[in-house]
């Protein structure tokens, strides 16, 4: 059956039917029919992880918190003729948070869960998919470190039917995270009855690449993006015939160009999730790069360290989106109001303004709103 209307139908049952068409959903396709909640064993279990594994996560935590404390709010304010104007930005009241459990990303937690905490969001909620029954103990240990209680033993397009609709828990405002098709179409579907992150699409990554660069840091840098799946893509935009031969490879694309400007222009043109710009003196390029995701420069930025502990965040626009979207910042955890206070003498003297557009457009009502004022 096409996708778009199998996931319509799924979300249609979740819709209709509530907990008992989770339930049935559940047992299908997480193979599980228990308590949505962890137990307390596995919660006891979060605490087993070892202690360079808890060190890990505190390092990584610090440093993508580092990075995000930085971003400038963009709330404003200024009185003219004696009139208020300005912005506010108040913080999504309640999200839900979508970790994968196929293979669990803790990675996915951190990167979503800091900037909500640093946009002040309230609610937190994690759904992801169980593992022969039980949520993985990594996953656990960060909802503990994070202070975030309510997490659902959920996946799937069933996951994102509960968040929505409110399914067994109070409904979200906006869902964050990455899925497989089937969680990316229903994300799809429900936007416009909650706010999505974006369409997140298979990992991408585009190497610009010249003489001066390591061919096996190259091949294993595209290959580690390759990786994530059967579908995930890789580029190679390169001036150097050896390192467009030494990674010559049917997993990945390689492009041979004259001139780094010509890689660039090309990797415009992509407008990838990833791009790394390993050439003699990279970082003079990085006004000519438009579109991209994420940009790494030299040969000791690759991209898994945007994956762990850059303090970058990992989630990026992918599938060209780079266009017009940008990686997960506070922001997107934020939504802005304009308020003002006009005082009688300001409005006086401008709404003859609104009321000359009101007669171009027909609305009668909006002219006379400014006309009765006295």
């Amino acid at each position: 059956m096409e996708l778009r209307k199998y996931v319509a139908e799924i979300l249609d049952d979740l819709r209709m039917n509530g907990e008992e068409s989770l339930r049935k959903y559940m047992a299908e396709f997480d193979r599980y029919d228990g308590d949505i909640f962890p137990t307390e064993e596995e919660w006891g279990n979060a605490g087993l992880i070892t202690e360079k594994e808890k060190e890990t996560f505190k390092r990584i935590i610090d440093r993508i918190y580092d990075f995000h404390n930085r971003e400038e709010k963009s709330e404003f304010a200024y009185v003219k003729n004696g009139s208020l104007y300005g912005m506010k930005e108040v913080a999504i009241n309640r999200v839900g948070l979508y970790i994968p459990g196929g293979k669990p990303l803790p990675s996915t937690l951190i990167m979503t869960v800091i900037p909500a905490l640093l946009a002040g969001v309230s609610e937190i909620v994690v759904c992801t998919p169980p593992v022969n029954g039980k949520i993985r103990p990594e996953i656990l240990y960060l909802a503990e470190k994070f202070n975030i209680g309510e997490i659902y033993k959920i996946g799937g397009v069933q996951a994102i039917a509960a968040m929505t609709y409110g399914i067994c828990m109070k409904k979200v405002d906006k869902i964050f995270g990455p899925g497989n098709s089937y969680v990316n179409e229903a994300k799809r579907q429900v936007f416009g009855d909650v706010g999505i992150d974006s369409l997140a699409g298979p990992s991408e990554i585009c190497v610009i690449a010249d003489e001066y660069a390591d061919a096996e840091y190259i091949l294993y840098d595209l290959m580690s993006q390759r990786e994530h799946g059967n579908d995930s893509k890789a580029w190679l935009l390169t001036t150097s015939e050896t390192l467009a031969e030494y990674c010559e490879d049917d997993l990945i694309e390689v492009l041979k160009f004259n001139t780094v400007e010509e890689c660039i222009e090309k990797s415009n043109e992509i407008a990838p999730e990833h791009l790394e710009i390993n050439v003699e003196n990279p970082l003079v390029y990085l006004e000519s790069i438009k579109n991209a995701g994420a940009v790494y420069f030299g040969q000791y930025t690759p991209v898994p360290c945007a994956d762990y502990f850059l303090g970058t965040n990992h989630v990026l626009p992918t599938g060209s989106s780079a266009r017009f979207s940008s990686v997960l910042t506070v922001d997107d955890f934020r939504k802005r109001m304009a308020y003002s206070f006009l005082t009688k003498n300001e409005f006086m003297e401008n709404r003859e303004l609104g009321i000359t557009m009101a007669g171009m457009e027909g609305l009668e009502y909006h002219g006379k709103s400014l006309k009765v004022r006295k």
